[in-house]
């Protein structure tokens, strides 16, 4: 049975992201709205409002299983939303079906449970949430059997969870794994880099490994943004930052060996950075050898290892120089769920615009450059040109032109 309800679809998927995803900017913690919720009415002559929209984005259009859920997102979450069984540490990949009022029609909880099922060959997690009213004895039962999670939503917004799943185990798929990186360490959803020079980020273990303040340390023989160096840094694996304290990473620890053999002391080699402070010149041309571990650093990133891939499939296709939007376009077709999470700004205006409700590109919106995230198209870019990997560096995107700004491999391998 189901009955009339008072909330919408979208209302009652934003109360439950809510609910799931308080903190949207967590640790561990990311989560997609499916694009269909991204226009401005959700059915004829029924806005979304504004508050709701904003708790929905960002919104992308991820498959999982035979179908694209209205909510994915990873986070560790509290005994009282999942079953205790676990499946290692790593937080689960979760999927939400949400039902709510259609035009006076019934709420369709029993679809919505069969749905989120569909999701579990690929989700550790599955929910169907509805408004409270809607949810039958019956389709918890259903529910229950099926290992999904139901989730009862009051006209009020608040949230009970009338079933909890158990964690399952998935397979590894592009779609999912777009999501689970989102939510590491190295995700690019809302930061990730924000200087332009790979210096600034391998002189962070230096001055972490010297004995003086690391800020200091930095400020003195590197850069002043010491926040926007430890932050890349993280990203790029060199260091963990954890509650009690910053530490070097295998890898990073590896940039202080490499320092200490090429130098004798790190300090001598921070000497040696003070030294190419303001030089335009590109780094693998003015320290060959950091340009060079820079280029290992930087293979170490997986968005790295995405985009010369595909550029070299590029270039066997007789695509040598292909523009920003033509990189774009083509990332999309065969990537698409980390296309977007890597090139395109999370906000609900740049996102609306790129993407239909059906997620297929609007390739007019990639030809203005303000929709693009920044890290990746000017400082992801910028180092990889520093790196010798790219033959250009990378543009704001106030000031970026996609339809002229060439995204091409330094050394692409010819056939044979």
């Amino acid at each position: 049975m189901a009955t009339k309800a008072a909330l919408s679809e979208p209302q009652v998927l934003a109360h439950a992201k809510q609910r799931l995803f308080p903190e949207p900017t967590a640790e561990d913690t990311y989560a997609v709205v499916d694009t269909q919720f991204a226009s401005e009415e959700w059915l004829a002559g029924e806005p979304i409002e504004p508050a709701v929209r904003e708790q929905l984005a960002p919104f992308n259009h991820v498959q999982i299983g035979s179908g694209y859920p209205d909510l994915v997102g990873v986070r560790q979450l509290e005994t009282e939303l999942i079953a205790i069984e676990r499946l290692g540490d790593d937080p689960p990949l979760v999927a939400i079906e949400a039902k709510g009022d259609t035009e006076g029609r019934t709420v369709d909880v029993e679809r919505g449970i069969v749905q989120a099922y569909d999701r579990l060959g690929e989700a550790n997690a599955a929910y169907v949430a509805a408004p409270k009213p809607a949810i039958s004895n019956s389709a918890q039962t259903l529910a229950r059997e099926l290992n999904v999670g139901v989730l009862g939503v009051d006209s009020g917004g608040a949230v009970d969870p009338l079933e909890v799943p158990r964690v399952v185990g998935n397979r590894t798929v592009d779609e999912a794994a777009a999501i689970r990186f989102q939510a590491t360490a190295q995700g690019v959803a809302e930061k990730s880099f924000s200087l332009n020079h790979p210096k600034n980020y391998l002189a962070y273990p230096l001055a972490l490994y010297h004995p003086d303040p690391t800020d200091q340390v930095l400020g003195e023989y590197v850069v002043s943004a010491t926040d926007g160096a430890r932050q890349g840094a993280a990203f790029l694996g060199l260091i963990d930052e954890a509650p009690d304290g910053t530490t070097l990473t295998p890898l990073g620890r590896e940039v202080v060996r490499f320092a200490r053999h090429r130098y004798g002391t790190v300090e001598d080699a921070l000497v040696a950075f003070d030294a190419w402070q303001g030089s335009r010149k590109r780094f693998v041309e003015i320290a060959p050898e950091w340009g060079q571990l820079t280029r290992r650093v930087l293979w170490s990133y997986p968005a790295t290892k995405l985009i010369v891939e595909e550029l070299q499939t590029m270039h066997d296709d007789r695509i040598p120089e292909p523009s920003l939007v033509e990189l774009v376009t083509w990332l999309h077709v065969h990537h698409p769920t980390f296309t977007v999470e890597l090139f395109i700004r999370g906000s609900d205006s740049a996102r609306s615009r790129v993407l239909t409700e059906d997620g297929e590109l609007r390739e007019s919106a990639l030809r203005d450059g303000s929709v693009y995230h920044a890290p990746t198209v000017f400082q992801l870019k910028a180092m990889c040109y520093h790196a010798g990997i790219l033959t250009e560096r990378g543009a704001e995107p106030h000031r970026l032109d996609p339809e002229t700004d060439v995204w091409q491999l330094v050394e692409p391998l010819e056939h044979g």
